[in-house]
């Protein structure tokens, strides 16, 4: 993988007419739990490396092998032990290294990415550009990290220093910054030349990484239909992508309103992947059949999953927006903290939201008009907003919103669709 923080800013575009996309025929042999290939192969390569490293535990090569095979373990299982063990050896490494420690430092601040420690990956990564070697590697992950963190006047900046428009990682990084800056069609524009460079090179990890990431912008876009076609591609190259499924999933859910057959692809992810967030998926589609305890009980196992302290501050986005319609004052204490982890509009947007929730609309709407309003696209941000104007009886600002969100029903799913309707 080049990135594994490229999450798109979700956008809306005109929603392609309620039909039929996918078909199980389709993704049915990559359903069957037994085949994963390359876990096999990523179990082979890590006894080898691993063996390495029991015998020699101060062997830069092996560890730096064994700590991104377990890296690699957790992108595949989900098991949040497997990242915090890559972590630690990570450290080990940078410690006893003599030199490239700047490459060390790169190591452990993707981990510390894909923990959501962004504010430390920050660090790390301004401590690696001082040295001289391998600069725009740093400058990439240090964009990422500055968009992460609302950080936009020196992501502009990162990004100007790395312009390349023929090199892959500039253009999906001018992607997200189109993404960021409400330009959906230039963001697909900039991840189509990018899909033509990883096919060009015919390299299946580039090829991997943008064709379920382009997947993901199409269907911001409501092109449904190519959205579908392109997890398929991923499909083909990697069977195991558990991402891919849970999207297909979510896209049988959000525009067929077929949640058997989405609960069916879920089932059969959550066999070798253990993410909490599938059970948030299944909460939400329990739910929109009307089946409340079921809904309940898939949300309390959501909650308890993400209760394992080594995940940090990973779910809090998704625990605030759950904690603001059952404890409201939790939602509150737990969206102040991801604030200080985070100030971005999409932060001060949940802090928002806890807010109204508590029974605070006058603060709920002093939040959103210092620190959203006009600053995100994000239609869960536009939203929560049109709910927030709606409290404090602004009308006429909820009717606007309102018509940009009849846009965005197949990003928010099907029971937002309905609250929007009710706006």
């Amino acid at each position: 993988m080049i990135i594994t923080i490229l999450t798109v800013t979700v956008l809306f575009g005109c929603q392609e007419k309620s039909k039929t996309i996918t078909n199980s025929k389709d993704y049915d042999p990559y359903l069957i739990t037994s085949n994963t290939p390359s876990s096999d192969l990523l179990n082979e390569e890590f006894e080898f490396w691993q063996k390495e490293f029991n015998n020699d535990s101060t062997q830069l090569i092996a560890m730096s092998r064994v700590s991104g095979l377990h890296a690699a373990k957790f992108g595949g299982t989900g098991d949040i032990s497997e990242l915090k063990t890559s972590e630690k050896l990570i450290k080990k490494s940078h410690e006893i290294a003599a030199r490239g420690k700047d490459s060390y430092l790169r190591s452990l601040a993707h981990n510390y990415v894909s923990q959501h420690r962004f504010k430390e990956a920050q660090v790390l990564l301004d401590s690696a550009y001082s040295a001289t070697d391998n600069r725009k590697a740093t400058e990439m992950m240090l964009f990422d990290v500055a968009m992460e963190l609302g950080e936009y006047d020196r992501a502009d900046t990162l990004l100007g220093n790395i312009k390349d428009p023929k090199d892959f990682n500039y253009l999906i990084r001018l992607a997200k910054w189109s993404d960021h800056n409400g330009n959906l069609d230039a963001a697909i524009k900039y991840m189509e030349q990018a899909k033509q460079i990883a096919e060009e090179r015919n390299n299946k990890g580039l090829k991997l990484w943008v064709y379920s990431n382009i997947g993901d912008f199409y269907g911001h876009a409501g092109r449904l239909q190519d959205s579908y076609n392109s997890y398929l591609k991923t499909l083909e190259l990697e069977p195991d992508s558990h991402y891919v499924k849970k999207q297909i999933a979510w896209l049988v859910y959000s525009s067929e309103k077929n949640t058997k057959e989405a609960n069916r692809i879920l089932d059969s992810v959550m066999v070798n992947h253990k993410a909490p967030d599938y059970y948030l998926l299944k909460g939400q589609m329990a739910e929109f059949n009307g089946n409340t305890s079921e809904a309940n009980i898939e949300y309390d196992k959501f909650i308890k999953a993400t209760d394992n302290p080594d995940y940090g501050g990973m779910y809090n986005a998704y625990l605030i927006e759950l904690y603001a319609n059952r404890e409201p004052q939790k939602a509150l204490k737990l969206a102040e903290k991801e604030i200080t982890n985070r100030a971005t509009p999409e932060t001060y947007q949940l802090l928002a939201f806890a807010q109204l929730k508590s029974g605070d609309k006058a603060a709920a709407l002093k939040t959103i008009e210092e620190h959203v309003a006009g600053k995100t696209s994000e239609p869960k941000a536009l939203f929560h907003l049109a709910l927030i104007y709606k409290a404090n009886g602004m009308d006429a600002k909820v009717k606007p919103l309102k018509e940009e969100l009849m846009g965005a029903f197949y990003e928010l799913g099907p029971i937002r669709a309905k609250e929007i309707e009710n706006l």
